[in-house]
């Protein structure tokens, strides 16, 4: 045998460490393209072109440094149907961000915790109702608890925040 060529053990440990290597990359890049500013996954809102609360919760949006896609809907109902939102947890606007249903005004970072950690089994988070307090619905000197409820396809919830 050559004594340049590699032994099957020297060529399978070789390749292993390659499959590490390749492993680590596919872990590691999305985390430093994120970091290095890469773009943050499309966010589209739809919302009653008659509601204010909305408008606002679209400005608190735009100011955590966020770019929504706005679409003024007069059928949400369907929109919410179709997007697996459980009817206990609706609220007056519904978004899209990423694979994730946000509904509700549900605030911007845990909106970009729910992007960042994406959990398995969650299809969205919900604000439900229309909480004093809760981004788009402040009202000066009142400022109620509310939570963030995640919801599976199959409509489980679980707490998601409190704030």
């Amino acid at each position: 045998m050559h004594r340049d060529m590699m032994t099957r053990r020297a060529w399978m440990a070789m390749l292993a460490k390659a499959a590490g290597a390749g492993a680590l990359l596919n872990a590691v890049l999305p985390l430093a393209s994120h970091a290095m500013g890469s773009a943050p996954p499309r966010l589209t809102v739809y919302k009653d072109p008659s509601c204010g609360c909305c408008t606002k919760w679209v400005a608190h949006l735009r100011a955590a440094g966020l770019h929504p896609d706005v679409h003024d809907r007069s059928d949400m109902d369907t929109l919410k149907d179709s997007l697996g939102v459980p009817t206990s947890l609706r609220s007056c606007h519904t978004a899209i961000v990423g694979r994730y249903v946000i509904e509700g005004h549900v605030p911007a970072a845990d909106m970009q915790r729910l992007v960042a950690t994406a959990p398995k089994g969650i299809i969205g988070v919900a604000v439900p109702g229309m909480p004093a307090g809760s981004p788009g619905m402040e009202v000066p000197g009142r400022a109620d608890r509310f939570d963030v409820i995640a919801f599976a396809s199959d409509g489980t919830t679980k707490l998601f925040a409190h704030h």
